[in-house]
C-alpha cells in the first residue's frame, strides 16, 4: 500500500491522468487582494499582527506538545535542523500554504538522520501516467533537485489539508482569510493618514475674488504643490497658513460615525482568528461572547485546532518513517497538557468510580500501558 496518495495495488487505472498546473499559484491580483501564495505573504501576511500572532499561537502548541514516541523517533523529530523547529514549522505550512515537504536525509548506509521542512512554495507534484505522485521537484532559482517519493524508505513526505478539487495539494486558510486581512491592514493605513491629518481633513481653501471668476489649471496646481510641501502632514501640524488674496480658510470636522473604523478592524480581526482557528478572545478582541472564558477559549483552541493538526503531521511523519524505525507511533501526551488537565482529571476519576471494570480495562481507556511482568523477556 502506498501512503501520502501514492498509487496502491490495484489502482492503477482508477484515477485519470491529470494536467499539471501551477496556475493557482500564479501572481496576479484581484482588486486589493492579491492572489497567490507568495503574493499573499508579502503584501498581506507580513504585514498583519493578527494574522501572524494566530499562526504563531497554533504552531508553537504543536511544536511544544508533549509526544508519546520511542525514544530515538522522538529524539529526531524534536532535533532542531539549520535552527528550523520541524514540527512547529510543518504547522504553519499546513495552516498557511495547505501543502508541507518534510525532505529526508540520509546517511551514507542509508539511515535517517535529519528532517528538514521545504518551503512549500517551492515545491511541485509530478505525477505519473495515471496521475499519481511519483516525485516532487524542489526549485530554488534555476536550481532544481527531483525528490523520489517510492516506498518504504521516501526522500520526501507530503503532508497536505484537505482539498475539494485538487488531487495534489492542500488548501490553506491564507488564502480564504486574506480578504479579511487585506480589510484590516486597509483601515490600519486609514486610520495612520487621519492621524497625520489630526484625523480628520483640517479644512479647505476657498476661492472667492467676489466677480465670480475661477483659479486656472496652473494656479491650482502651485497651490495644491505648495499646500503639499508646506503644510501637509504630521511635520508640519501646526503650521501658519499665509493666504494669498481671495483665497478663505473653512476648517472642516469628520463626524464620529466617519472616524469609526475601529468597529470595522475588530470585525475583521475576529475573521482572521476564525480562518486559522483560533478564539478571538486569545487574540485580545472584544466582541465576541462565544466562550464562558480564557480558560474555555484555550481548551477549544487544543481541542478544535490543536490536536487535530498535530495528529495530521505526527500521523504523515509515522508512517513515513516507517522504513526505519520498526515503532513509529506518535502521538500527543493528553495527560501532560496544561490546558486538558481538568478534562483529563474528570475522566480520570469517571473511569476511576466505575467498579464494573477492572484494573486493566480502566488502565486501557485512559491509555496506560500495562508494565510486562517481573522477568519476562521483551
Amino acid at each position: 500500500m502506498k501512503m501520502f496518495g501514492w498509487k496502491a495495488a490495484g489502482r492503477e487505472d482508477s484515477r485519470p491522468a491529470l494536467e499539471f498546473r501551477r496556475a493557482r499559484f500564479a501572481q496576479g491580483a484581484v482588486g486589493d487582494v492579491p492572489i497567490g501564495y507568495e503574493g499573499q505573504m508579502r503584501a498581506l501576511f507580513l504585514r498583519n499582527a493578527i494574522a501572524q500572532r494566530a499562526v504563531r499561537m497554533i504552531a508553537d502548541a504543536v511544536g511544544d506538545a508533549p509526544l508519546s514516541a520511542a525514544p530515538d523517533l522522538l529524539a529526531l523529530v524534536r532535533a532542531r535542523s539549520a535552527g528550523q523547529a520541524l514540527t512547529a514549522t510543518v504547522a504553519s505550512h499546513v495552516l498557511l500554504h495547505g501543502n508541507a515537504y518534510v525532505q529526508v536525509l540520509s546517511d551514507a548506509r542509508g539511515d535517517v538522520v535529519e528532517l528538514f521542512a521545504l518551503r512549500p512554495e517551492r515545491v511541485t507534484v509530478e505525477p505519473d501516467a495515471g496521475g499519481w505522485p511519483v516525485a516532487y521537484r524542489y526549485t530554488v532559482g534555476t536550481r532544481s533537485v527531483r525528490l523520489l517519493a517510492d516506498e518504504p524508505r521516501p526522500q520526501i513526505m507530503h503532508i497536505k489539508a484537505f482539498h475539494p478539487l485538487d488531487d495534489h495539494y492542500g488548501l490553506g486558510c491564507l488564502g480564504a482569510a486574506a480578504g479579511a486581512i487585506a480589510l484590516h491592514n486597509a483601515a490600519a493605513n486609514w486610520n495612520t493618514g487621519l492621524l497625520d491629518n489630526a484625523a480628520r481633513p483640517s479644512g479647505a481653501l476657498v476661492y472667492d475674488p467676489g466677480d465670480g471668476s475661477t483659479l486656472s489649471r496652473d494656479q491650482f496646481a502651485r497651490l495644491q504643490g505648495q499646500m503639499d510641501e508646506s503644510f501637509a502632514g504630521a511635520r508640519n501640524a501646526g503650521r501658519p497658513m499665509l493666504l494669498e488674496g481671495g483665497l478663505k480658510w473653512q476648517a472642516l470636522s469628520m463626524t464620529p460615525a466617519d472616524m469609526d473604523f475601529a468597529g470595522m478592524k475588530a470585525a475583521a480581526a475576529r475573521e482572521i482568528a476564525t480562518a486559522f482557528g483560533v478564539p478571538p478572545m486569545l487574540l485580545g478582541l472584544p466582541g465576541d461572547a462565544t466562550y464562558a472564558n480564557y480558560k474555555e477559549a484555550n481548551r477549544a483552541l487544543w481541542r478544535q485546532t490543536v490536536l487535530p493538526l498535530a495528529g495530521t503531521i505526527l500521523s504523515a511523519l509515522s508512517q513515513g518513517l516507517r522504513g526505519w524505525f520498526e515503532e513509529t507511533g506518535m502521538q500527543v501526551d493528553l495527560d501532560r497538557v496544561p490546558a486538558l488537565a481538568e478534562d483529563r482529571e474528570r475522566l480520570w476519576g469517571q473511569v476511576g468510580a466505575a467498579d464494573f471494570l477492572s484494573r486493566a480495562e480502566k488502565r486501557a481507556m485512559l491509555g496506560v500501558v500495562e508494565p510486562a511482568p517481573a522477568g519476562a523477556g521483551a
